[in-house]
């Protein structure tokens, strides 16, 4: 079994730009977890904006995101049939950065735990997460908010746990 993307979806990606953004420059074509490989390469993206990004441009950065995030999950997931397809990974890649912009400085271990954070509160989905993504779930405008929203929130939970564990452990 090859490791590679099928031809078709490695077409798909370059077919629009929106397909590219919302695939995650290509990082959610991996076969195995894109969720995960999409946060990967969000957190890799992070460290080397962070070489000529400030916070202030970061954020900027961020917030820009978001829309052509909510725009590009739309587009990319009424292109392939499919409302939260799991090879879209804008969302995963924004809301490690919003982590990771409001939880740092801190060191490779801090990191590597709101990765994990991150990760484990986007796929277990608990209370919150799991309302979000059930909030708006379709096509059009509403399935783009969705795809980016339950992410949002599972960064939120994130940061709610840094901040309790900076708050009465730090």
């Amino acid at each position: 079994m090859t490791s590679q993307p099928p031809r078709s979806m490695q077409r798909f990606l370059l077919a629009h730009p929106a397909h590219f953004i919302a695939l995650g420059l290509g990082s959610g074509l991996s076969r195995v977890a894109p969720g995960t490989v999409g946060t990967l390469w969000g957190w890799l993206a992070f460290l080397v904006l962070q070489l000529w990004l400030g916070p202030r441009e970061m954020g900027f950065l961020i917030a820009l995101s978001l829309p052509l995030g909510w725009w590009a999950c739309t587009l990319t997931a009424r292109h392939l049939g499919v409302a939260d397809p799991g090879a879209v990974v804008w969302d995963e890649i924004v809301a490690i950065w919003l982590v990771l912009w409001l939880a740092m400085p801190m060191g490779f271990l801090g990191q590597l735990v709101a990765f994990g954070l991150f990760r484990y509160f986007d796929a277990a989905k608990p209370g919150p997460v799991r309302w979000a993504d059930r909030l708006f779930k379709g096509f059009g405008w509403r399935g783009g908010l969705g795809i980016m929203l339950d992410d949002l929130v599972a960064a939120g939970c994130t940061l709610l746990v840094i901040a309790l564990w900076r708050h009465f452990l730090g």
